[in-house]
């Protein structure tokens, strides 16, 4: 689904296995960028689910988007596992520990009963006062190189608050967290055909 007004659009968002996702942090930016290419505009807002996503340029081929607000549950043990539950919008279950542990993790969590509608699985492993390495488990999926979203879980759940680079197979993203809210900073780039 796809609808244009001016410097707004709104996008629906079908996962590979068919289920519809509520949010994306990459997918919006990507929307927006493109729409930007169109209209000329410095900024836009993209319409997903009950969200809206507003999105600026910062610099040549990279935008901020402001995802809204970030809600951290207390560590809860699931399977065994501990991990920190966050809502980006969509669920999170974030687990501190090596990333590479994501193909044993990933699919244990996504379709544990404590989410009924499935949920999204991020190992991370800190790396300093404002860096994080982190592997994604995207449900209706399977693993990804990066996502946006789970940029957000994860800084929020290792470091609450300030800005947090954060280093996915895929590329890197920052995260900035203040009050609640989450700002995220990538890039878009255009295919070429």
């Amino acid at each position: 689904m796809l609808g244009i007004d001016g410097d707004d659009v709104t996008i629906g968002i079908l996962n590979p296995d068919g289920s519809h996702a509520e949010m994306s942090g990459n997918g919006t930016r990507i929307a927006a960028a493109w729409l930007m290419s169109r209209t000329g505009s410095p900024r836009a807002c993209v319409h997903v689910g009950e969200r809206t996503v507003e999105v600026r340029r910062v610099g040549e081929g990279l935008y901020e988007s402001e995802l809204g607000p970030v809600e951290v549950f207390p560590l809860e043990v699931v399977a065994g596992i501990e991990l920190t539950p966050v809502s980006v919008g969509n669920p999170h279950a974030v687990v501190a520990g090596e990333p590479d542990r994501i193909s044993e993790l990933g699919p244990l969590l996504e379709t544990h009963e404590r989410w009924p509608e499935r949920t999204n699985v991020q190992v991370v492993r800190i790396d300093g006062p404002s860096e994080v390495t982190a592997r994604v488990w995207e449900r209706g999926v399977g693993e990804t190189s990066a996502s946006g979203t789970s940029a957000v879980a994860v800084a929020a759940a290792t470091h609450g608050s300030g800005e947090v680079l954060v280093h996915f197979p895929g590329g890197d993203l920052t995260v900035r967290l203040d009050d609640g809210r989450a700002w995220l900073t990538g890039p878009a780039e255009p295919l070429d055909g």
